[in-house]
Order: structure tokens, then sequence, then C-alpha cells
């Protein structure tokens, strides 16, 4: 990491912790959108984000479509009741045979990140397959646009401005392009659907052709190997219910369901 880079994330730090008075305020519909720009922008200036980031937020757009999956995503939610032969069946069908030719066809990448990260290659690849379809969606939302939306959006501005700042980072070093800077609906980024700040936090360039989670299995893997022992994980170690590595799955993703899921299909591999 550049001493920038250190400067940044201490900067990013320091301007997080602002007292509310002198944060953007937040709002439910577009019409006080680009009043919070204004006020986030002078936020990012002093956590030290440069001019590319700094007209990336500018030309950010505020996306009702976004805001509307968020409330029907949150109404799930709260209706409760999830059935875990149902959600196991749906998220990991017709992923066996796929993944276990993955396996066979990334061997010696997963060999590789197994040995540096500690972090058994049917979790990764599991994992690889749950989030995207092994790469083949990765989501088409400006991510940009959707976290600056859902920063602004009163409901979890706190949660989602760490990754506005974050998103503007990766813009403003050019780790991505803005073009290419497209995702899901709550900003999930690349292969394996890092948030913008675990992006910046734990992205491993790993191919040596710049730091792309989108674009490169290789990094995207060894990303998620990263953010995983730095998380806990124990390397070797079990990941069944009950393990301690099965309680850093809960870092990953906070449903018990999606846990289990991982747990069980990754041993099936």
């Amino acid at each position: 990491m550049t001493m920038k880079f250190h400067f940044i994330a201490a900067a990013l730090t320091v301007a997080l912790a602002a007292s509310p008075a002198s944060a953007a305020n937040c709002g439910d519909s577009a019409k006080g959108f680009d009043a919070f720009k204004r006020d986030f922008a002078r936020e990012a200036k002093a956590a030290g984000i440069g001019k590319r980031g700094m007209a990336a937020l500018a030309s950010a757009q505020y996306s009702a479509e976004t805001i509307k999956y968020d409330r029907r995503v949150n109404r799930a939610l709260k209706s409760g009741n999830t059935n875990f032969a149902k959600f196991y069946a749906k998220k990991t069908k017709g992923l066996k045979g796929p993944a276990q030719s993955r396996l066979k066809q990334h061997g010696k990448l997963l060999r590789q990140i197994e040995e540096r990260y500690g972090v058994q290659k049917e979790v990764l690849v599991t994992i690889w397959g749950m989030e995207t379809g092994f790469g083949g969606y990765t989501g088409n939302a400006d991510v940009l646009d959707s976290v600056a939306s859902l920063t602004y959006d009163c409901r979890r501005s706190g949660f989602f401005k760490p990754h506005l700042m974050a998103t503007l980072q990766i813009l403003d070093q050019g780790w991505i392009s803005r073009q290419r800077l497209r995702g899901a609906r709550h900003g999930e980024i690349g292969q394996t659907q890092f948030m913008a700040s675990s992006y910046v936090n734990y992205g491993i360039d790993f191919d040596g052709g710049g730091r792309d989670l989108i674009g490169s299995p290789a990094d995207a893997l060894a990303s998620t190997a990263n953010y995983l022992r730095a998380h806990g994980w124990q390397a070797g170690q079990s990941y069944q219910p009950g393990t301690h590595n099965f309680s850093v799955l809960h870092e990953w993703n906070a449903s018990t369901a999606y846990q289990r899921s991982i747990a069980e299909f990754a041993s099936s591999l």
C-alpha cells in the first residue's frame, strides 16, 4: 500500500466520524439529491478524494429503481420465514457440475490461493457459484448511482456512507472505470460481490493485471480468500456449523441459511 493509500484510509476514518452537523442530509425522493451531493463532496474532498473521484460524484444520478428494490428486499426480510431446504435448493440449483469443472479448470490457481490464504478451494468455488454463477452475471446497475442513492436515502444512510466514499476512492485511483463499475442494486461488485469498502480493504491483484474483481477470476477468488482470512479463517480447519470457520462465514453473509448453504455445498464437492 502506498503512502497515498495510507493517507486516504486515515482521512476516511476521520471524515466518517464527523459530527452529524457536518454530514450530508438524507431524503426520500430525488428532490434533495443534488444538495446531498454538494454536501458529500465537501466530506469527500476532506477525506482525500481527488479530481476523478469528485467528477464521478458530480455525475451521479438518483436511482429510483435502486430505492424501490431496497424497499422490496426490506419487506421480504421482515417477513422472516426462511425454509433452509428451499433456500439451499434455489441457491445451488445446477451448480454441482459447473463447480466441479471450475475446480479442475482452475486447479493450479485455487491451490496457490489456498496455500497463501488457507481457505479451502471448495469454499471459494462455492461462494463464486452462489454469488454470480462463476462470474456469469455480476449485475448491471451503476454502482456509484446505487450507492449514492442509498447513502442519500434516510433508511440506512450510515451503513452505505463508507461504501460511497470507497466507491469514489476506487474511481479516483483508476482501479475500474466508471463505465465498467456496474454491479448489483446494493452496490455489490464483481464475481464474488464485494461491497466497495471491502474492495478497497481486501481486494487483491493476484494475476498482475491490476485490482480487477469484475474481470479477473484470480483477483476475485484471492480477494475472497483474503477477506475470510482477515476475518479469522483458520487454515485447514472445518467450516461446518458449530466450528470457528463457520462463524467466520457470518462475516461474509449474515444469513444463517446462506452460511449453511456454503458449508453444505462446499463439503459435497
